[in-house]
């Protein structure tokens, strides 16, 4: 395996930046994964790691080497996609020991890595079957093993998971983490699934509009976002913002209705942005600042209430049961040191903001 390094790499489609100066420092052994919305670069990103698109400016290192003018083939490199691409006319065992083949491989050392990577893989079965007698995750783990008997520097995953069902996508997500801790393997995997990346990631890397907004592990960025982008994409449901001013110990909304506060910022006055997650707002039936009940949607586990409050949708999540109905109004309030302060203007975090107790004792 081997560290990967990305020094300001930029590429354009003519006066089109689609990925404008990211640099990574990427460590040997590491699960990178690449997030952000549709059309942030992340793909795009992945492929000029990859070699599969042109770079217009910057520079990649896979080890030691700078790989920029260096082919795919060249690069050491291993890459799973969303598809598959499994031959069809080809059995498991042809398909994962194709590339070997290609290479100019024995057939013995063919078969001993084929092999050991449907050990590893609970494929062992399945080696004689074709692509067509097996489900959606057993064709990813053929595409995964694919992959490993090649014995890459480094693995790069392009949203492997996206075709597969809700439970499918749970189980392979553990697969994969248990594949990466058994191989000590460097990997970088794109998702569009933050849920993905806060149960597999080392660390995570947050693009929007082709740069990168913070890099750190997935519950640095969950519990300290550097700005409102950040803080908004990760989590599930997403974190709630409202607006205000600061007076006393309290939230002036637009309306004039006041939002207690249990802790401010020593740096924080005037206009702001407060941010908070659904897991910590209580609701009660008369006590705290009113809000209007829209939906109640039960999950089970909890329940999600979407409510509105001077005007403005937020949603809170509670463990208990609850009885209310649309159009009630009930009284919020916001779990001590669990709220985070943004600049209105930049959207930046505020300074000398911690999200919690816990992280100002470190």
């Amino acid at each position: 395996m081997a560290t990967v390094q990305v020094d300001n790499l930029r590429k354009s489609f003519g006066a089109l930046d689609v990925i404008q100066g990211v640099s990574l420092d990427i460590r040997h052994g590491e699960f990178i994964i690449l997030v952000g919305p549709s059309g942030c670069g992340k793909s795009t990103l992945l492929r000029m790691i990859a070699g599969l698109e042109d770079i217009s400016g910057g520079r990649v290192s896979i080890g030691e080497r700078v790989v920029n003018a260096l082919s795919p083939k060249d690069r050491n490199i291993a890459m799973v996609f969303q598809n598959y691409a499994l031959y069809p006319q080809m059995t498991v065992e042809q398909n994962m020991g194709f590339s070997l083949e290609i290479a100019g491989a024995k057939k013995a050392e063919i078969k001993t890595k084929v092999a050991e990577a449907a050990e590893i893989l609970a494929l062992t079965p399945l080696l004689h079957r074709k692509p067509s007698q097996l489900s959606g995750g057993q064709r990813q783990r053929v595409a995964m093993g694919r992959a490993i008997v090649r014995d890459p520097d480094v693995f790069l995953f392009d949203e492997p998971l996206s075709n597969l069902d809700a439970k499918l996508r749970v189980q392979m997500r553990a697969e994969i983490k248990a594949l990466h801790q058994r191989l000590g393997a460097t990997i970088i995997y794109v998702t569009h699934d933050q849920i993905e990346a806060m149960t597999m990631a080392d660390r995570i890397v947050v693009l929007r509009g082709g740069r990168v907004e913070q890099v750190g592990t997935p519950l640095e960025l969950y519990d300290r976002p550097d700005n409102m982008f950040v803080a908004g994409f990760l989590g599930s449901p997403a974190m709630n913002f409202l607006r205000g001013t600061i007076e006393g110990q309290s939230l002036r909304l637009a309306d004039g209705v006041m939002l207690p506060l249990p802790s401010i910022p020593s740096l924080t006055t005037g206009d702001v942005v407060i941010g908070f997650r659904p897991q910590n707002v209580t609701v009660q039936a008369r006590e705290g600042a009113q809000a209007i009940v829209k939906v109640i949607e039960p999950t089970g586990a909890d329940t999600h209430v979407l409510l509105e409050l001077s005007g403005t949708e937020i949603t809170c999540v509670v463990s208990e049961r609850v009885d209310f109905a649309p159009g009630q109004r009930v009284g919020i309030s916001l779990a001590n040191q669990m709220i985070h302060f943004f600049d209105p203007v930049s959207e930046e975090s505020i300074p000398g903001h911690r999200s919690y107790a816990r992280i100002d004792a470190d």
